[in-house]
């Protein structure tokens, strides 16, 4: 790999930059960029019925600004903006907005095609960086010049006599971010002393990251340099345009925020030419989750995702911020247990997220808890734990909840396989609830009578057998008898239980601990619509793990 035939980008010379020390307050405006961006990117580019269909979309989801296409660049693209103008398809709150390059017979089109639109943003490029006026154009600085200002002259023109009241003029330096930041402002410049914008009446100006060549901080300099030189800033807004070329177009474009743009050019899921543009549910989410309206709505993210499927052929990964299928599970033992302990602590303070590893929450984008935590062999009790008392009520000791870990894990590792949480409950089920074998209580009675007394029928290994206790509770007369008649000694350690309400029938579920003569330690759990026979069951199950381990 020959490095050396490559050259880092010119840093701008901007000692007392502003823009680390800024925040973003506010959303910007944002201007969808799908239909035209993002669809000329695709293998196979949407037809007419999709783009309709997606237009709607992203009206719905909230976006004012949508680029619709480049009408001169084919007759779909023109069809479907005549379609969506003659259909009366576009909502008065939503501005459309088209694309041109800046050359006479294409501008001209690009106004046929908007023709009886209330208004409609009109895009005006042509290319600025120095490789491109070098390779590409063979032509000079004041050439570049010239070819803007005369397209700018004709949109001018054009909207005067169309009715100029019905347009927003664009501009936008192409390869901005490969320009030499003087003559780049010197451009922008001559395109605003065509226009005259106001403050009232106010242009873009989009100054594009085209093919994404340095570190965020670059670009950041890059803007706010522009953001303090440009004439007319009052009159203007400044517009973001990354790609995503070095995959950090959303940091790109929030520190261009941090620099003083007002607007952000971008596509859902970051689609695009090459690597993409950023990825603006990305950004808007990134301000939702630090306490900003994003001004966008994604409380339905799998539907966005349906829709943005079907439309490009494309894919959403599974690892991709706030929408992929994974991003809200944790496999992860520490972080199942850190996000366990999190959702148990936000019963405290319902109004404030605040949950490990979890930087939004789920319900919020359409989620729901279900998939937060999944087991595998990397997790431990806190995800197993969470999975059993969400899903099905139980509440295991945290004592029984290490135990349990360690026999999920060992049996997603055999099996090298993720654990669905119904495989969870029928392994806790298997593992310690109400096991009648060797032993298993039939039936039994309790006498109170200052002490409790307890006579129960039991079978060991099939064969019938009576027992009796005498102890202070049910509980302690039972073991007693346990201990007397079937010589088996051990202490209950823990004891805990409450009721589940996992099926139609309110039902209660006990937990114990036993150790036995050797210091080993059992758990047992026993369900029953009765406190004392799951009590009973809980003591049966555990000390049959005691019988069994000892063959």
């Amino acid at each position: 790999m020959n490095y050396a035939k490559y050259r880092p980008i010119e840093s701008v010379e901007l000692a007392d930059r502003r823009w680390p020390g800024n925040r973003i307050a506010c959303a910007p405006i944002w201007c969808s960029v799908d239909l035209r961006d993002g669809n000329q990117a695709l293998e196979i580019p949407m037809t007419l019925n999709q783009k309709l269909e997606f237009f709607k979309f992203l009206a719905d989801t909230g976006f004012k600004q949508i680029e619709i296409g480049f009408p001169a660049a084919s007759e779909t693209e023109f069809s479907f903006t005549r379609a969506l103008i003659e259909g009366g398809l576009i909502p008065d709150d939503v501005v459309i907005q088209v694309l041109t390059q800046s050359r006479e017979h294409i501008i001209k089109r690009t106004f046929d095609a908007v023709a009886g639109a209330s208004k409609a943003i009109i895009h005006l490029y042509n290319s600025t960086s120095t490789l491109q006026r070098e390779v590409v154009f063979e032509k000079s600085r004041q050439e570049i010049i010239g070819l803007a200002v005369e397209g700018a002259k004709l949109v001018e023109k054009l909207a005067e006599e169309r009715g100029r009241e019905h347009f927003i003029f664009e501009y936008s330096p192409e390869s901005f971010s490969g320009t030499e930041m003087d003559y780049a402002v010197e451009v922008c410049d001559a395109v605003l002393d065509v226009w005259k914008p106001t403050p009232q009446r106010k242009a873009i100006i989009n100054l594009p990251n085209t093919v994404e060549m340095a570190t965020p901080n670059v670009y950041a300099d890059q803007i706010e340099y522009a953001h303090r030189h440009i004439k007319r800033r009052d009159s203007i807004i400044i517009s973001l345009h990354t790609h995503n070329d070095r995959g950090t177009a959303v940091a790109c474009t929030e520190l261009a925020l941090l620099a003083g743009a007002d607007r952000v050019e971008g596509t859902l899921f970051g689609n695009g030419e090459r690597t993409g543009n950023a990825d603006i549910m990305n950004i808007a989410m990134n301000m939702y989750a630090n306490g900003i309206d994003p001004r966008l709505d994604f409380s339905h993210i799998d539907e966005m995702i349906s829709v943005y499927e079907k439309s490009t052929n494309l894919y959403v990964h599974p690892r991709h911020p706030y929408a992929g299928s994974l991003v809200y599970t944790a496999f992860s033992g520490s972080h199942q247990d850190a996000i366990n302990k999190g959702m148990q602590k936000m019963k405290t303070h319902p109004d404030l997220w605040a949950v490990p590893y979890l930087t939004i929450d789920p319900k919020d984008v359409g989620r729901t808890y279900d998939p937060i935590i999944r087991i595998n062999s990397q997790s431990g009790k806190g995800g197993v734990a969470y999975i059993l008392e969400n899903s099905y009520g139980i509440k295991m000791p945290k004592s029984m909840q290490q135990h349990f870990g360690a026999v999920a894990t060992q049996v997603s590792d055999e099996g090298s396989k993720e654990l669905l949480p119904e495989e969870l409950y029928k392994l806790f089920d298997k593992e310690y609830v109400n096991i009648e074998a060797p032993i298993c209580l039939v039936k039994y009675n309790e006498t109170a009578n200052g002490e409790t007394s307890v006579d129960a029928k039991i079978t060991d290994r099939g064969e019938p057998r009576l027992i009796s206790g005498i102890g202070d509770g049910i509980l302690d007369a039972f073991c007693k008898g346990i201990r007397s008649n079937l010589g088996v000694d051990f202490e209950i350690i823990s004891y805990s239980e409450h009721s589940l309400e996992y099926s139609s029938k309110s039902r209660a579920i006990t937990y114990v601990e036993i150790s036995d003569a050797s210091g080993r330690k059992f758990f047992g759990a026993g369900i029953s619509s009765s406190i004392s026979k799951s009590s009973l069951r809980a003591v049966v199950s555990a000390v049959n793990k005691i019988l069994r381990s000892d063959g």
